[in-house]
């Protein structure tokens, strides 16, 4: 099995992508956004972060957090969060034929890809273009044309604090492409 390395530095800010099993298009329906919602405050409220940045769309979450200066491990809140949302949304996204050997050995559901990709932002200019991928990305999905259209981001939160005009990412916005976000 290989060993992945990953970057782990008390109170930096880390991207985050993570997928669903099969990318099957269940995180936007309202019960799955709703027991999303409460898993992460309960996570938070054990093992806090600050949320950057925000998209969630049907089969793939972006996600850009600060974590406290104490702390590096944000793969146990990740764990965390998908064994919890797993064990609530059973019963609405369990599959048994697609469990395998493997999703057993582990005891894992059939919701999440069993990884996630993690990215360390270096620097403010870093973090500018997250988030501008995070924010254009159902744009990107064609889920919407203009991202101001998209509801479940943090877009209208920059714009109410005038980080970004209400237009920004409409139509005739050039795609935003120059690096791998892992997708």
């Amino acid at each position: 099995m290989p060993n992945y390395r990953r970057v782990r530095i008390p109170g930096v800010t880390y991207f985050f992508t993570v997928v669903t099993y099969k990318r099957r298009k269940i995180l936007t329906i309202p019960e799955s956004r709703q027991i999303l919602r409460a898993v992460m405050n309960e996570v938070r409220q054990q093992y806090p972060f600050t949320i950057c940045g925000w998209v969630l769309l049907p089969e793939h979450i972006h996600g850009i957090w600060t974590l406290p200066e104490n702390d590096c491990d944000y793969s146990k809140r990740w764990s965390l969060i998908k064994a919890g949302f797993s064990k609530r949304a059973k019963n609405l996204f369990h599959c048994d034929e697609w469990m395998t050997d493997s999703k057993q050995k582990y005891r894992e559901e059939t919701i999440w890809q069993r990884r996630f990709w993690e990215h360390m932002i270096r620097d403010e200019n870093d973090l500018r273009r997250h988030l501008d991928y995070l924010h254009f990305n159902p744009v990107k999905h064609g889920l919407v044309k203009c991202v101001k259209d998209w509801p479940y981001s943090t877009f209208q939160r920059f714009v109410k604090n005038g980080l970004y005009p209400s237009d920004w990412g409409g139509d005739g916005m050039d795609e935003i492409t120059d690096t791998d976000f892992g997708e």
